[in-house]
């Protein structure tokens, strides 16, 4: 029984990591991690560097935020256009 637990929960979790893999979060740490392995091979980047790609990182998250945000707004303005829309007008057939 507890065997059938074991892997419910595993095919559970599979989905959520997916999701958090993907996720702007999970991107955030794929880009940590991946700068420290280039760090320890490469002698480490000088501090003012450090400090760009910080700001280039922040600003790349901001950029998905927006642009998912600006997504999200067209979506609604869409809906709003439909219920707006005169009810009384046909709708063309194809």
């Amino acid at each position: 029984m507890w065997v059938l637990a074991v892997i419910l929960v595993v095919a559970l979790l599979i989905p959520v990591a997916a999701i958090l893999v993907d996720s702007p979060l999970g991107k955030s740490v794929a880009r940590r991690m991946e700068s420290r392995t280039d760090a320890a091979g490469a002698g480490g980047p000088t501090p003012e560097l450090r400090d760009v790609q910080r700001k280039v990182e922040v600003l790349e998250t901001e950029m998905e935020d927006l642009s998912r945000s600006v997504a999200g707004m067209r979506e609604e303005l869409q809906f709003m256009q439909r219920l707006l829309e005169d009810p009384r007008r046909k709708k063309p057939t194809s």
